[in-house]
């Protein structure tokens, strides 16, 4: 790690600690654990971080930045608010199973015992989520599929969809995919 650029070491330690927390019964990660994974001392990870809660608002900075870049794209790549909706449905299933570390970040599991305003801004990324859907499911109602008065009730639907989704990925040990049988589930969730 001694010859790498300060942004690159910044990534290096959130990419550990997501590699962490792949391992679904893993102990509590502490700053000497990920230390030891990078061979490199605890003072080390406390130049590029001032905590260990800030290594992970880096993680859910990064999941932010990824998942809500693809729902923009997704928005102005489709007309159709159902294809909009099913399109982030997919994606954020697929993110999960690409990102099995960063799912136990998404479902609140590896901020347990940490710092309270991790929780609190991840609760803050899933009103975001829903807002998205929300703004799918409109346009949606507009082009004859759904009525508008439902628009907030499906919604919140698919959000607790998606989120049950990556728990059972994670509490399976990353063995059962996020998105098995969901080309039916989707159908079902997004019929008018």
């Amino acid at each position: 790690m001694a010859s790498t650029k300060p942004g690159q070491r910044k990534t290096q330690i959130l990419q550990a600690l997501a590699a962490m927390l792949e391992h679904p019964k893993g102990d509590k990660i502490t700053t000497a654990a990920l230390a030891a994974k990078l061979a490199v001392s605890e003072a080390a990870l406390y130049r590029h971080f001032a905590s260990k809660a800030q290594m992970f608002e880096g993680l859910i900075e990064s999941i932010e930045v990824r998942v809500f870049g693809e729902i923009n794209d997704i928005a102005e790549r489709e007309d159709s608010g159902v294809a909009q909706a099913h399109a982030m449905l997919q994606m954020l299933l697929s993110f999960a199973a690409n990102n099995a570390g960063m799912t136990r970040v998404l479902i609140g599991d590896a901020l347990v015992g940490e710092d309270e305003r991790l929780q609190s801004r991840m609760n803050g990324f899933y009103d975001k989520v829903e807002l998205a859907f929300k703004g799918a499911l409109r346009t949606a109602a507009t082009q004859g599929h759904g009525r508008e008065e439902d628009v907030a009730a499906r919604s919140a639907l698919l959000v607790s969809y998606v989120v049950g989704r990556w728990h059972r990925y994670a509490k399976s040990g990353f063995k059962q995919h996020p998105a098995e049988n969901s080309p039916l589930q989707l159908a079902l969730l997004l019929a008018a």
